[in-house]
């Protein structure tokens, strides 16, 4: 496995993959990393050669008063499990190198990136497309693969590629999950021993509307009061926003129908922690995966 410092040197790789017809899989991170991010890899390893994981903790998608100084960082312990899990390359850039002197272009998927995390976190989205876009121009993937624990950036995500005609496909995968249902997140670890407890809070919120679904209701107002209630029984827990929306728009819809995203965000002690599940119409049923 090869450490990729600059652009240049990663363009190259890419270069001679596509010339190879080999079909290079990205994985993009922060860091940091956990058993979710470990499973995109093994995700790629399913079709993909070379493998290239990202390590890029960047500085645009954070916004004021954010933890971009703070946000954990274990670059030798991650390099490890990556090379554990069978990347090939990790490209591993310095701020500077993404966003030299002078840069002043930035990527806006209108529409979809106002509302949520977007209302709650102004210009995050923003960040998040820009340096995709990079990774994607350097690095050239065939195919990237992104959680869905962040459901709202894989949207985006997707959206951009289809409008500018990437020539990259973009894999969801799926959440990965602790023992009690706690999503694995790398902000995981700045929650306090009594706070683990809370941190659950989004996850039961989830089950509880799963198990009013398959009991027949379909009412979205009520399933939404369900997911609040459930977050704001924790004392420890301040919910942001927990709210079922259109899979496709993200707009708020008053009954189930299709497919949809059941969204909920909060801050327990001083972390935000997110979470989604899936529900999916089925003939006169629903699914919810969680």
């Amino acid at each position: 496995m090869e450490i990729v410092r600059t652009v240049e040197w990663m363009r190259q790789i890419a270069r001679e993959a596509r010339a190879g017809d080999r079909l290079t899989g990205l994985v993009p991170t922060m860091g940091a990393l956990h058993e979710g991010h470990l499973s995109l890899v093994h995700a790629a390893r399913q079709g993909c050669s070379p493998i290239v994981a990202s390590i890029f903790v960047n500085p645009k998608q954070f916004g004021p008063g954010e933890d971009f100084e703070k946000y954990p960082r274990s670059f030798e312990r991650d390099v490890a499990a990556l090379e554990e899990a069978g990347v090939h390359y990790v490209f591993a850039p310095s701020p500077a190198e993404i966003y030299p002197a002078g840069f002043r272009t930035t990527v806006d998927v209108a529409g979809l990136s106002e509302r949520l995390e977007g209302r709650s976190r102004p210009g995050h989205f923003r960040g998040v497309a820009t340096v995709v876009l990079k990774l994607f121009e350097i690095v050239q993937p065939r195919f990237a693969f992104f959680g869905r624990k962040d459901a709202q950036q894989h949207r985006i995500i997707r959206q951009m590629a289809a409008d500018l005609n990437l020539d990259t496909q973009i894999v969801g995968c799926p959440i990965v999950r602790e023992p009690d249902g706690l999503a694995m997140s790398s902000r995981n670890a700045y929650l306090r021993r009594e706070e683990r407890g809370a941190a659950t809070s989004l996850y039961r919120a989830l089950s509880a509307i799963k198990t009013e679904i398959e009991a027949g209701e379909r009412d979205v107002t009520r399933l939404n009061t369900v997911m609040r209630t459930v977050v704001a029984a924790e004392r420890s827990a301040a919910l942001d926003y927990a709210e079922i929306v259109d899979a496709d728009s993200l707009e708020p819809v008053m009954c189930l129908r299709r497919t949809c995203l059941a969204l909920v965000a909060a801050f327990v002690g001083k972390t935000r922690l997110i979470d989604n599940a899936l529900i999916e119409e089925f003939g006169d049923t629903f699914s919810v995966t969680l």
